[in-house]
């Protein structure tokens, strides 16, 4: 038998206009989910989505830097990261 646990409980305080913006919506609960989901897979992966590198993420960001470049795309002008030892994959079909 699987033992399945208790959904828990988290509570956060919101400003004034949040709340009322959250208001309208039929299930505050179940969109707070998404849009915390949503936004922890689009979170950079190496800071975590707190904007900011340790010190140590730094000197490993560093040395990943030196054989990788950051460039902006052609075609959607979101920036990305090449390697200098390959080439650039396509990942626009057009």
């Amino acid at each position: 038998m699987t033992s399945k646990r208790k959904a828990e409980v988290i509570t956060f305080k919101v400003d004034e206009a949040l709340a009322h913006a959250l208001e309208g919506l039929p299930n505050r609960s179940e969109f707070i989910r998404a849009a915390i989901l949503n936004a922890l897979d689009n979170a950079c992966p190496l800071c975590r989505g707190i904007g900011i590198l340790t010190p140590n993420q730094k000197r490993h960001w560093e040395a990943f830097a030196k054989h990788h470049q950051i460039h902006e795309c052609d075609e959607c002008h979101e920036f990305h990261i090449t390697c200098d030892h390959n080439s650039e994959p396509i990942v626009h079909n057009d």
